[in-house]
């Protein structure tokens, strides 16, 4: 069972003037990354926080193209569901 993280974040002072609110939450975070990244002094609470950052800009971005382009991503979807990925055997996974 992964180990539970309590992400505190604090807010720098640039921060703080701007207002912005934080709060804590539980995360499961694999054992050995976290014993890694204690090691290495990373700031957990920043590095969680940048990755949510990321994949939320990454989510509204793959939404928005969805949205903008549905005659693309319908084609796409169609020639793999047809022809498979096209560089499938390549693939390590």
């Amino acid at each position: 069972m992964p180990e539970t993280l309590t992400v505190r974040i604090f807010p720098t002072e640039q921060e703080a003037e701007m207002a912005v609110t934080r709060r804590a939450e539980n995360v499961p975070v694999d054992a050995d990354l976290l014993d890694e990244a204690r090691a290495l002094n990373v700031d957990l609470s920043r590095a969680a926080e940048m990755g949510i950052a990321r994949a939320v800009r990454a989510e509204q971005a793959a939404r928005k193209f969805a949205e903008e382009y549905p005659d693309v991503v319908r084609s796409n979807n169609e020639y793999v569901a047809k022809h498979g990925l096209p560089l499938e055997k390549y693939r390590l996974f």
